[in-house]
């Protein structure tokens, strides 16, 4: 790869990590090491993130700020999801088009059939770090933020 274009790459993700600081993420987690991976990938590509152990935690914290993204597990105590999802149409009119499910309960009928009704991106666990990058550009770009960066494989 040349300088000049090595130069493009790196300037690219710079400019790219300074956009995503402006763009926050709440993560509804409640097993530690999935959430402190996904919090360290999201950070590494320049994202404000806050953890919720539950969605009745996350509920709290959607009352303070708003989200650009919540990546919300499907079964969390206390207040699950597909519940947070809820309060967030009933409370927060379009803030529940932000929610990216994740779930490691695929095959469970009532989970299935609860995807299946929403128009919400989903990542099924367990993710890869490219998964969730992935899903998480998407979410942005549909809902009108950040395009997905360029690797240097694809120039």
């Amino acid at each position: 790869m040349s300088n000049c274009l090595l130069m493009l790459v790196i300037q690219g993700k710079n400019n790219l990590k300074a956009e995503n600081s402006k763009k926050r993420i709440l993560a509804i987690e409640d097993e530690p090491i999935i959430s402190l991976i996904s919090v360290r990938i999201l950070k590494a590509e320049g994202f404000r993130v806050d953890v919720a152990a539950n969605g009745l935690i996350a509920k709290g914290m959607a009352n303070k700020v708003v989200y650009d993204l919540y990546l919300s597990d499907i079964r969390t105590p206390t207040m699950n999801g597909m519940e947070f999802y809820e309060y967030l149409r009933r409370e927060h009119p379009g803030l529940e088009t932000r929610v990216i499910f994740t779930t490691g309960d695929t095959m469970n009928h009532e989970v299935k059939t609860f995807l299946s009704n929403k128009n919400n991106l989903f990542l099924a666990k367990p993710y890869t770090p490219e998964e969730l990058r992935t899903v998480i550009y998407t979410a942005l770009k549909k809902n009108g933020g950040v395009e997905m960066p360029f690797s240097c494989l694809a120039i």
